[in-house]
């Protein structure tokens, strides 16, 4: 068995969901290239993201530390990292380290936390590699402002330009020259980080037009949900609560599902380069394909992310190795698993120590079938960010979920194993009892006064940052 650190990929869309793939029985979806990495590897079925918004899930995956340890618990700008990350350990272990694409969102963007070459394109950023390479070769366009698209919203139309200048096709060709620019005397760490299938829904024509002409999926509704009025969204295309139906639906839908299958188009050739390019080597390899979080696409009469339900928190989260790495292949893993995971995982198998302040597991014992299970519970949260009764702490021990709102003390509890798409509160249930005590505990310590050790409060006031949280503090978005 060789002796040499291997080659590590990994691919991250951005706001992908966990069940748009093909590997998890879609509707209509086909998603060959990605299904391969779980089919060669591990599918992780019950992969969360602890806090579903860009900022705080990335800077989640790069420390391996959840939100409440990092500081970053909701959707905050302007606020730097002050701890270690798993593209500066490898580094420092003699790793070459590459980023081609969306850059890890996090503050300042000259700063590259590790990353020895970065090439961004973050589809809406002004004035990085990106939009200079669009506004030279389609100067016609305006960028990406001229499809007159918003970066937030539920419209779709089709990619207006040459297809190699889109966003996806961008990125997966800036990979690809990275990877082959790579010296073979360094192992290497590549991130490939795509911007979809977040807005703008903008896919080549082909693949909106695919999707159009085809039966889509009907969007999960809760009966403990109730429908917005259509005046209070109709004007604002980046509304987070909406009742969508009919043709703006179907769009909104055929734009999503268009941008991931453009995904897994670009990534084929990708996929098959590094590989033959870490045997050429002889050196072995390791793939992980994840997303920050995912999109509620009309579920529950909601849109966007920032949710504890399926469609927001669930992400795909597969790892695929090479031969040496002795990984068991083409199997599954139920137990919930979360971006921290990723960074002791990757440190294990590059030989690399962890750092002291790490919550996240490695799942090398699980990939070799030497374990079942990660960890009993997982406990994700994310501050207000909508609205004031938006936020939300969860659990979940993969197959139930429980779901508690701080602002107004709701609860839910949903049994995933036989309803998936969270459609019958169980909240009276006699589990619930023992959900809240779990949180209660979980919560006990914290500074914005969740918990008082024998209940949970509901009504206090709390932020998207912690005290300990570094960096400069900016205005809260939504």
């Amino acid at each position: 068995m060789t002796t040499k650190q291997p080659n590590i990929l990994l691919i991250m869309p951005d706001e992908m969901r966990g069940d748009c793939l093909s590997l998890e029985h879609h509707a209509v979806l086909k998603t060959p290239n990605i299904d391969s990495i779980g089919r060669g590897g591990m599918h992780f079925t019950r992969a969360y993201t602890t806090c579903a918004s860009c900022i705080a899930a990335r800077r989640s995956m790069l420390t391996g530390q959840f939100p409440a340890t990092n500081g970053m618990v909701g959707y905050r700008e302007g606020v730097s990292l002050n701890a270690p990350t798993v593209t500066q350990l490898l580094k420092d272990a003699g790793y070459a380290t590459a980023l081609a694409g969306r850059y890890m969102h996090q503050v300042p963007r000259e700063e590259p936390y590790g990353f020895e070459r970065r090439v961004l394109g973050s589809t809406y950023v002004k004035d990085d590699d990106y939009a200079r390479c669009l506004d030279e070769q389609a100067p016609e366009l305006g960028g990406i402002k001229g499809i007159g698209l918003s970066c937030n919203g539920r419209e779709a139309k089709a990619w207006p330009v040459d297809e190699a200048l889109h966003p996806t096709n961008w990125a997966a060709q800036q990979a690809q020259k990275l990877l082959q620019e790579s010296e073979a005397e360094r192992p290497l760490f590549l991130v490939t980080s795509f911007y979809a299938p977040h807005s703008p829904l903008f896919p080549p024509a082909r693949y909106l037009d695919h999707y159009l002409g085809m039966d889509l999926p009907h969007v999960a509704r809760g009966d403990w949900e109730t429908a917005p009025s259509r005046e209070s969204f109709e004007d604002n295309v980046d509304a987070s609560r909406v009742d969508l139906q009919g043709d703006e639906l179907r769009r909104a839908q055929a734009g999503y599902f268009g941008l991931i299958k453009q995904i897994d188009d670009q990534i084929a050739d990708l996929l098959d380069a590094f590989k033959r390019k870490s045997e050429a080597e002889g050196r072995p390899w390791l793939i992980v394909f994840t997303s920050d979080h995912g999109d509620m696409m009309g579920d529950h009469y909601l849109f966007r992310k920032c949710e504890p339900y399926e469609g927001s928190s669930r992400i795909p989260f597969l790892i695929q190795g090479s031969p040496e790495l002795d990984f068991a292949a083409g199997t599954q893993c139920g137990s919930p698993v979360c971006l921290e995971d990723i960074m002791p995982t990757l440190l294990e198998v590059a030989g690399v120590a962890l750092p002291e302040r790490i919550d996240g597991q490695s799942l090398m014992h699980v990939l070799r079938g030497r374990a079942e299970a990660v960890r009993d519970v997982l406990h994700g949260e994310h501050a207000t960010c909508y609205d004031a009764e938006q936020g939300y702490h969860f659990m979940t021990d993969g197959r139930m979920k429980y779901i508690w709102r701080p602002a107004t003390g709701e609860e839910q509890l949903f049994d995933l194993h036989v309803d998936p798409q969270e459609l019958h509160n169980l909240n009276e249930s006699a589990d619930s009892e023992v959900w809240r005590n779990r949180m209660i505990e979980q919560l006990k310590e914290r500074p914005e006064g969740f918990s008082d050790g024998t209940r949970l409060m509901a009504g206090c006031t709390y932020g998207p940052v912690l005290p300990h949280a570094s960096g400069k503090d900016s205005q809260s978005h939504g």
